[in-house]
């Protein structure tokens, strides 16, 4: 029993904190059919359908493909990082913020050093993370609290998309100044680096087919297909074509969804710590769940402050704002520093500190954005 407990701890402490509180709370709400309203199973199986299809898509080398392509027509270093953050900052409107920093970061890595270019390694790797912590933000299906936000509150993809544009433009042209900062990103790469970029496309019909799963899952997003139609499409499809890819979806998050929904379902069943809760979060959704977030990750602080504030515009820009400052504000920063660091297990202290300076200078510059809009 204990190694099993052990195991959980080591596999997602988000995941254990999520149930333990979760159990706690149900000492004062007592568990019965009730606790099947709190979970929102329309996001979760619109989440568990793109995991699937994006799955597939990894499986079958599509991302890879793209990223060989784009490094065919690069020149210099400059060219290079361009490249490496961009299609991180563009890719993971679609495909999530940690799916593009799984493919595109042991991707740059190959790509720098074998270019020779290993002194750009830390910032090229620092911004791609930055960048798909923000281009995620743009798009209900770019990361999962999006994808719960635009669920919960009926928003239309247009409003959502307006909602979030002035921070990715920003965002983007924030990026574009701090890769002339690349260090010799005039310099020429070597041809060397250049010829080793063949990748192989996989089977053509499963990509012609995850390609229209991919469309059945967008239409389920903006409501034209039932959810419950687009995960049975999902399920049959690819089970029945490759049924190991329905065991890689990341079923630890959607169990800590789960764990989330079941907790703050019973707070706002507690009269008392509901108002509370209400009193502090009210008016003030956008600096708290930026503080949160900071703490536990923008996942978990969307989940637990969405319950008690009508207000989801600031809670929307707050958690995708908030993804950016330390290391766990967004879950997918740990992807990049676990790559960064398997491979130079050295260097992580500076990979930390440059990361950090980076954090702070763009969370800065989107709160001075969000006052001109007036978020609170």
């Amino acid at each position: 029993m204990n190694n099993i407990i052990k195991k959980i701890i080591k596999a997602d402490k988000v995941l254990l904190i999520a149930w333990i509180l979760a159990v706690i709370s149900a000492f004062w709400v007592k568990p019965g059919s009730a606790y099947m309203d709190y979970i929102d199973f329309r996001s979760l199986g619109i989440l568990w359908g793109l995991m699937v299809i994006i799955q597939g898509f990894k499986e079958n080398s599509v991302f890879e493909k793209i990223g060989s392509y784009l490094m065919s027509k690069v020149h210099s270093g400059g060219q290079l990082a361009a490249v490496l953050v961009f299609i991180c900052f563009i890719g993971s409107m679609f495909i999530t913020n940690d799916v593009a920093l799984i493919t595109f970061v042991p991707f740059a890595l190959m790509i720098l050093r074998d270019c020779g270019r290993e002194d750009m390694m830390i910032p090229v790797v620092v911004l791609q993370t930055v960048a798909a912590n923000l281009g995620s933000m743009l798009t209900p299906i770019g990361n999962p609290q999006n994808l719960y936000l635009y669920g919960v509150t009926g928003m239309g993809i247009a409003e959502f998309i307006m909602t979030m544009l002035p921070y990715s433009v920003v965002s983007a042209l924030l990026l574009a100044a701090a890769l002339l900062l690349i260090p010799g990103r005039t310099r020429a790469l070597s041809r060397a680096g250049r010829s080793e970029l063949t990748v192989r496309f996989g089977s053509p019909v499963q990509i012609a087919i995850y390609a229209l799963l991919f469309l059945i899952a967008l239409l389920s997003v903006i409501r034209v297909v039932p959810w419950q139609v687009m995960a049975l499409i999902v399920l049959v499809i690819v089970g029945g074509m490759d049924y190991k890819i329905l065991l890689q979806a990341d079923y630890i998050l959607l169990l800590t969804f789960v764990g989330f929904f079941i907790f703050t379902g019973n707070m706002g069943k507690i009269a008392f710590v509901s108002d509370f809760l209400k009193s502090i979060v009210s008016g003030r959704e956008f600096a708290i769940s930026i503080v949160a977030s900071q703490f536990i990750s923008n996942v978990p602080a969307t989940l637990m402050l969405s319950g008690f504030t009508e207000n989801y515009k600031a809670l929307l820009v707050g958690v995708n704002v908030g993804g950016l400052g330390s290391l766990i504000a967004s879950m997918a920063s740990l992807i990049s520093f676990k790559a960064y660091s398997k491979a130079y297990k050295d260097k992580t202290g500076r990979y930390l500190l440059v990361f950090t300076v980076i954090n702070i200078v763009f969370l800065a510059a989107l709160v001075i954005l969000s006052m001109v809009f007036s978020i609170r």
